[in-house]
């Protein structure tokens, strides 16, 4: 009848049916500290039943307990240097403030314009950077369904030796493929493609060395591919597949010359101004 009594009080008090004097009310205590009513508010939403109102409140002061007392148990027991983080916290509320601060100029200040020669230059002065790690493909690729339409004339095209013939098959693959990859220009993982198609590799080198066009099925559908280009991992990676990397290298290389600038100015200023003062060791003969 007690709990029932104390669970239906609280209901009543995260509804905010109480007066300020109610508020003050003690919910629960370790030691010496206190969990209040107005400790508690907001934590139940609006449209909440009252038996799950019930739950949360509960809920929330058995935590709180396990908490405090787990807490009361870790100052007692642990030594006064272990147990005083008053410097971390400061350091890391100093820290976030100034990354806040400096997130919000380099939004601000930051070029974000690279232009292709940049990448370029990037990438012929850093070739050592970009060995491949994995096997690389430009490939196209189709699932197609056992009973499409024009199945025969998509096994044809997919082989495709000119531009018309790509852009045929791209017309049939939007209406009858289950699935596609038609832009052959770009490099994906070869595990990528070995995800999407039921193809069994031993041996990487040699299957892409000798094999360009595929054609196997499954209980449902046929799989057409076309490996128009290959590099091997430890190959040089490619430009274009590195590009989006290097935009954000250069992106990153300009934020931290950003910061290093900003500070450089902010001291030059104090300086100036004279709101900075650096002593000389006193005890120096």
């Amino acid at each position: 009848m007690r709990f029932l009594t104390l669970t239906l009080f609280l209901f009543i008090c995260s509804c905010s049916l109480v007066n300020k004097e109610a508020e003050e009310q003690v919910l629960a205590r370790v030691e010496d500290k206190n969990l209040f009513i107005s400790d508690i508010e907001g934590i139940v939403p609006v449209n909440a039943s009252a038996d799950d109102s019930s739950l949360i409140i509960n809920n929330y002061i058995q935590k709180w307990v396990k908490e405090n007392l787990i807490l009361k148990k870790a100052e007692l027991n642990l030594k006064e240097s272990q147990n005083d983080f008053q410097k971390q916290l400061e350091d890391y509320r100093s820290s976030l403030i100034v990354y806040s601060y400096e997130k919000e100029l380099i939004k601000q200040r930051l070029d974000t314009i690279i232009l292709d020669y940049e990448i370029q230059d990037f990438y012929d002065n850093n070739n050592q950077n970009f060995e491949l790690k994995d096997d690389i493909v430009k490939v196209l690729y189709l699932k197609v369904n056992k009973k499409a339409p024009q199945l025969k004339k998509i096994r044809k095209l997919y082989k495709y030796k000119k531009d018309s013939d790509k852009d045929e098959l791209k017309e049939l693959a939007h209406q009858y493929a289950e699935k596609f990859h038609l832009n052959d220009n770009q490099w994906i993982l070869f595990d990528e493609l070995k995800n999407e198609v039921p193809i069994f590799v031993s041996e990487a080198t040699g299957y892409l060395k000798n094999i360009k066009y595929i054609e196997v099925e499954d209980s449902l559908s046929i799989y057409f591919v076309h490996i128009e280009d290959y590099k091997l991992k430890n190959d040089l990676s490619p430009l274009t597949f590195e590009a989006k990397n290097i935009k954000n290298i250069i992106i990153n290389k300009r934020k931290l010359s950003l910061i290093n600038k900003i500070r450089s100015e902010l001291y030059e200023e104090a300086f100036i101004n004279r709101d900075i003062e650096i002593y000389t060791n006193q005890n120096e003969n």
